[in-house]
């Protein structure tokens, strides 16, 4: 059974040693003592409390600024309103207008109608007299 325990340690070769700068050595981690442990959990906490802070205050702010844009919005709107509410009185106002105005209109159109039908008539008699002068001056030429 030595001779099994001694097959087992046998003996182990040394590697090389290196003079190489590039080849670190390692260092066996150590956990840091509780007391860092504690203030470094504090620290985390402070910290990670400030950012949400500041996310929380960041998000805040947008809807304090949308609130301001639909304030300003809906003002704008009523404004358009009322400016849409006016013109809709003065159409209405103009069409009364127009309305009043529609027998007159008629007249004109009528009138005009007339006063076309009187040209056409001015001219055919022009044009009849220039024929019978024509033919008074050919008979009073025989």
């Amino acid at each position: 059974m030595a001779a099994a325990a001694e097959a087992v340690t046998a003996p182990r070769r040394e590697e090389p040693t290196r003079d190489d700068a590039a080849v670190e050595t390692a260092e066996e981690a150590k956990e840091p003592a509780e007391a860092d442990i504690t203030e470094l959990c504090r620290d985390m906490f402070s910290k990670m409390a400030t950012y949400l802070t500041g996310e929380l205050t960041a998000t805040s702010e947008d809807y304090k600024l949308l609130e301001n844009m639909n304030k300003l919005t809906s003002l704008k709107y009523l404004e358009m309103k009322d400016i849409a509410i006016n013109i809709s009185r003065n159409l209405k106002d103009l069409n009364q207008k127009y309305a009043g105005l529609q027998p007159y209109l008629d007249q004109i159109n009528v009138i005009e109608e007339q006063v076309a039908a009187l040209e056409q008539a001015a001219y055919k008699l022009d044009a009849y007299s220039k024929k019978l002068e024509a033919k008074y001056k050919k008979l009073e030429k025989r």
